[in-house]
């Protein structure tokens, strides 16, 4: 199904020049431009974390090799809060799920990567047993390290031995991920730099897509509940059922200390302003709401870049349930999310600066509520409704379908 939609874009603040283009979503005609030179598709920026966009990553990169993926370091969940306390490091999961993602699994050599950093160590056996096992990655042949062919067996052999060379006394092994062991031994021998280890292993892999942290900054997140409470770490707001938070988020920030949290300004680097200006379409997906996406918009200098960004912005809201997004209705997440875009400098930054547009499935999709159409208009935003959710994904959006409809609405 065809739907004919206007979109409005602004060349800079000081020329308020508005360009109007006619799109048919899904755009056919650029979609199999794009399938067929993907090197050359357009500059879709995403703020996210987590797995959420696992699936659309990989599909995306049938289209374009230019993705941008601006991801939240703040997990303190699980593994990831082992190699957080050991290191005094940000969170590098997320990174590591992105980039192998985006890798091309064509290429001889990248499926045995991935199913080797897809690897976790077992939960339930001795420190002894889990220490023998990696050394084996290491320096033995290992099956899982056998089948990489050189040079990137050497590399990560190098990186392996490397970890188990700054391992800490006592250091708990249990369900590590094997690709977070190998990206955090980088992370260290670069002088706790993400961008280098990042970009060799973007090479090593064929990354077909641009992958760097919002911040490098070891920080966490932190939330002032409506019942008075503040909840700091990642792994308490995204929990579920009896064990997740039981009131509704009024205010999320960053902090630096878990024991006494005062939010903190941090700003973006240079280098992450000049990847968001270059944007052909600035993605707000779907995810965790506030631990994946909102996350993303706290450091300073997000929300003007984005707004100095002459691109559409699209706001994709979940399709499933979201702990959390417990008491918001789809007309208010929309507003929270302008507010947190426009925070900065809420005079200054008009909706349309940094959100234009919301892209869901009536239909089929479920919101939590039906969509308020008129609502939505009130805060300057126009619905464009399309088919995202098939029998086969529901409740989920259908990666290829959203792929499409992505890359007809990028300039």
């Amino acid at each position: 199904m065809a739907r004919r939609v206007s979109t409005r874009t602004r060349r800079s603040a000081a020329h308020r020049i508005d360009l109007v283009r006619r799109v048919q979503l899904p755009d056919r005609v650029r979609i199999a431009r794009c399938e067929r030179s993907p090197d050359l598709g357009p500059r879709i920026a995403f703020f996210s974390g987590g797995t959420a966009l696992r699936g659309l990553s990989r599909r995306l990169i049938r289209y374009t090799h230019n993705s941008i993926h601006l991801v939240t370091p703040f997990d303190s969940g699980g593994s990831s809060a082992v190699l957080r306390e050991a290191f005094r490091m940000p969170a590098i999961g997320d990174i590591r799920n992105r980039l192998m993602a985006l890798a091309d699994q064509s290429l001889h050599g990248n499926p045995a990567v991935f199913r080797l950093f897809a690897q976790r160590l077992a939960k339930t056996e001795s420190s002894a047993h889990l220490r023998a096992e990696l050394e084996r990655m290491a320096f033995d042949r290992h099956p899982l390290v056998a089948q990489i062919p050189d040079p990137m067996r050497k590399i990560i052999r190098h990186y392996l031995q490397t970890f188990l060379e700054r391992m800490p006394t006592g250091f708990d092994l249990r369900g590590a991920s094997i690709g977070n062991l190998v990206l955090t031994a980088g992370y260290l021998e670069q002088r706790r730099h993400f961008d280098p280890v990042i970009y060799i292993f973007s090479r090593l892999v064929q990354v077909r897509g641009i992958v760097r942290p919002i911040t490098s900054r070891d920080l966490h997140l932190a939330a002032d509940l409506s019942d008075g409470r503040c909840v700091v770490g990642q792994e308490r707001l995204t929990r579920r059922g009896a064990h997740g938070i039981s009131a509704r988020i009024d205010r999320l920030y960053v902090t630096a200390d878990r024991d006494a949290p005062q939010p903190l300004e941090v700003p973006i680097r240079r280098k992450v302003s000049d990847l968001i200006r270059s944007a052909d379409l600035i993605c707000y997906p779907m995810g965790s709401f506030y631990s994946s996406l909102i996350a993303n918009l706290l450091p300073t200098g997000v929300g003007p870049a984005i707004a100095a960004t002459p691109c559409p912005k699209v706001f994709i809201p979940n399709t499933g349930h979201d702990p959390e997004q417990r008491g918001l209705n789809l007309t208010e997440r929309a507003a929270c999310l302008l507010a947190y875009l426009q925070r900065e400098a809420p005079r200054r930054l008009k909706p349309a600066d940094v959100l234009q547009y919301v892209l869901l499935d009536s239909r089929h999709g479920r919101y939590g509520a039906p969509v308020e159409r008129e609502a939505l208009e009130r805060l300057g935003l126009q619905v464009i409704d399309v088919p995202l959710v098939t029998p086969a994904s529901r409740p989920a959006i259908d990666a290829d379908l959203l792929a499409g409809h992505l890359v007809s609405l990028a300039l």
